[in-house]
């Protein structure tokens, strides 16, 4: 697990499978990662408070105004 760093960008559960730290429906943060992005993970702040990579395929990318952006990451 890598330190924690500020979310650049949120997305959107769309399947919690296999994971108890996901909820389906919930925004989570994202940690800019680039070698996760290249094998199909993204790195994400979940339930647990700490960031770990799970499969891209388990999210969609959402557009967030910034003034909201500002407020999920200073609640994450």
């Amino acid at each position: 697990m890598a330190k924690r760093r500020t979310p650049t960008r949120f997305i959107l559960c769309i399947n919690d499978t296999d994971s108890d730290d996901l909820e389906k429906g919930k925004v989570y943060p994202v940690v800019p990662d680039a070698k996760a992005k290249r094998n199909g993970f993204v790195r994400v702040v979940d339930e647990s408070g700490e960031d770990y990579f799970y499969p891209e395929s388990q999210f969609v990318a959402i557009d967030i105004p910034p003034e909201a952006c500002e407020a999920l990451s200073a609640a994450s």
